[in-house]
């Protein structure tokens, strides 16, 4: 019998997160999920860790998709996300016996990042949509200086990917297939592409504003040539002023309950907001 390629790759993820570590111990929680949630969750799991001695929390990245993966095969008790689970998604959870439970923890603009040493500093979101789709692909045509546009993206299972292809190369409709160039690099992190931006003056790349740096410069996004240029901060974001803003999630089987409720409660508190704001996101409390 042939596999359908998708299905397949639901699979493969979750015969991968069937072999993560799964520690049994009542006072361990497992997390996995998206890499631009990571820092935060690292943040939350140590001061956690602080203020309740002999639990711990575990937390690894490795893309949404491969949250939803862990949580499905029972090898993890929360999932990360930087997306809304998918009708796909909740289908085979079920087919597994899961039941994926929704909780928004914060807000994240998505930042468009060049080289510092790029003049270029402004973008319409079509601009962004042609680059990134590789319709156009040199900076001279963007008042730059004559060089190949290197596209970066994260990879297709993270929910950066995803959410940026839906909003932004295909933002004018359910009908669009628009895909990110044929010659874009498909980078395993959001790490992986700060770090390429760092080092390449002609490329340009997209992640969570928590990964802002002085080796990177972040462009202000108009939703429109009619439309002002709006920079990614915590403030424009909480205005919805910046166009490419996003929920950050965690995804439980059921209703939280026990430890991982204890977490997760703990993530929504006024102590765990405030982490939310200095790892450079918005809080949502």
């Amino acid at each position: 019998m042939i596999v359908p390629r998708k299905a397949f790759l639901w699979l493969a993820m979750l015969v991968i997160a069937a072999s993560c570590s799964r520690d049994t111990q009542r006072n361990s929680i497992q997390i996995k999920g998206s890499d631009t949630m990571v820092n935060l969750a690292q943040s939350w799991a140590e001061v956690y860790m602080d203020e309740n001695p002999g639990e711990f929390v575990a937390v690894t990245g490795g893309g949404s998709g491969t949250g939803f993966a862990s949580v499905v095969a029972g090898t993890c008790d929360i999932a990360m996300s930087s997306r809304n689970i998918k009708e796909k998604e909740i289908t085979l959870a079920k087919k597994f016996g899961k039941d994926p439970f929704e909780i928004q923890v914060a807000l994240d603009g998505l930042a468009v990042v060049v080289h510092p040493s790029n003049p270029v500093d402004s973008l319409t979101m079509d601009r962004l949509a042609a680059i990134f789709s590789g319709a156009i692909a040199n900076w001279r045509d963007l008042g730059g200086a004559d060089e190949e546009i290197v596209v970066l993206s994260r990879e297709v299972n993270s929910g950066t990917h995803v959410y940026f292809k839906e909003h932004v190369l295909r933002r004018k409709g359910r009908m669009s297939t628009a895909e990110f160039a044929p010659g874009a690099l498909m980078l395993s992190s959001s790490q992986a592409i700060a770090d390429e931006i760092a080092a390449n003056p002609g490329a340009i790349g997209y992640y969570g504003m928590g990964y802002i740096s002085p080796k990177h410069k972040p462009v202000a996004v108009a939703k429109d040539a009619e439309s002002p240029y709006v920079m990614p901060t915590i403030e424009n974001v909480i205005s919805g002023d910046y166009p490419i803003s996003r929920p950050l999630l965690l995804y439980t089987n059921g209703a939280p309950s026990g430890l991982v409720k204890k977490f997760v409660d703990f993530a929504l508190s006024v102590e765990g907001q405030a982490l939310v704001t200095t790892t450079d996101f918005v809080p949502v409390r």
